[in-house]
Parts: structure tokens; sequence; C-alpha cells
């Protein structure tokens, strides 16, 4: 554990030199810490490098990468801020590492501050998996994700993200030139064996 532009996180060097340079991004959900998604991104990226920063948010002293003022009501201001710091911590890990190119594994609060990287900071992740995630900004900054990959996994009984949600995020991201997987999933918002195997093969497509 480190610390690096503020941010508390877990560097984990890439492990198989036969594959492709990768370097996976996670960002974890209210109440996780920067190893919560280690297990997962090992699972769907065997050998890759691993960048897993902790939010520096607290909200009843869970952490949290941006503030939101109710459920599914995201502070909006702060969140352009926290995304802000969020995309110097990445560029400053890239430099001192020499990292490959990047792709983020968000779940929850940790996939809406990465659907607010791809659309504040396009060309700073390389692709997103995000997982049960909503809509960021409601007006979205105007960015170029041509030919960005996302991929989008939903859960049809997920009681915190409603549907017509998630449709507007993958509509905000095709909009922007991203391409776009949108699944909705036989699951509600905590992940499945499902999500697991889709991003494992998403990724490994990339």
């Amino acid at each position: 554990m480190s610390t690096t532009t503020g941010f508390i996180h877990h560097y984990e060097p890439a492990t198989d030199a036969t594959r492709p340079p990768l370097l996976l991004l996670l960002l974890h959900g209210t109440g996780g810490d920067e190893t919560d998604l280690l297990p997962v991104g090992r699972i769907v990226a065997p050998g890759a490098a691993l960048l897993s920063p902790r939010g520096q948010v607290l909200e009843r002293g869970m952490p949290r990468f941006f503030r939101r003022l109710a459920e599914g009501v995201f502070d909006e201001a702060d969140l352009r801020a926290r995304t802000d710091e969020l995309a110097a911590f990445i560029r400053d890990a890239q430099q001192r590492h020499g990292l490959a190119p990047l792709v983020a594994l968000g779940f929850s609060n940790g996939a809406n501050i990465a659907a607010a990287l791809l659309l504040r900071h396009p060309g700073l992740l390389r692709g997103a998996a995000l997982l049960r995630a909503m809509v960021p900004f409601a007006d979205a900054p105007a960015g170029d994700l041509k030919g960005t990959p996302v991929l989008l996994l939903s859960g049809l009984m997920d009681p915190i993200v409603p549907a017509a949600n998630s449709r507007a995020l993958a509509s905000q991201l095709q909009g922007a030139g991203a391409s776009v997987t949108h699944r909705d999933l036989p699951a509600g918002h905590g992940l499945s064996q499902q999500d697991l195997s889709l991003v494992r093969d998403w990724v490994a497509q990339l």
C-alpha cells in the first residue's frame, strides 16, 4: 500500500510477460477500499498489472470517490473535482511505473467515477468495464470517445440503479462515440459469477 497525489492505493506489477501489456484500474464501491477488487482483477485479467486507489471521500465512515446528496443524487461539483484528482493520480502513476494502456473496472460508485473519467478525460482510459453504473453528469462533457470500448453490466433486479438510468448512460457514451456493449443481467446490485465471466471475456478481446 502506498500514497501518490493523496490517494492511498495498491499497485501490483504484471506477472505474465507473454500477454500484451495491460493495466487494470480497479475502482471500488461505497465502503470498499484498495483491496476490495484485487481478487476480481486477478480473475478477469490474469497476469495484468493492477492499480487500485481508495476513494478519498467518507460517507458515515465509508470510503467513496465523490460526494452524493442522497441515494442516486450526486454532488456534481464535487464529482468534477474528484474526477480531475483521480485523473491526475492516474497520470502520475503511469509516469512513475511506466505503465501500459489503462482499462478501468469499476463497481457501483467506482463505476460512476469511471464513467465520469471517460466523459471528462477522453483518451485517458483505453476502455472501461462499468458494473452497476449510473449517469454521472446531468449535462455530460462533450468529449470524443470514438472507438473506446465500454462494457456496461446492469442488474435487472438492482434496487439502486433504475433500468432507464443504465440505458441513458449507454446512450450518453454511444453519443460521445464509445463502442458500448450493454447487458442486463438477472442480478441485483451485487456482483455475480456472470459479471466476472463477461468481464473476463471482454478484457481478453481488447
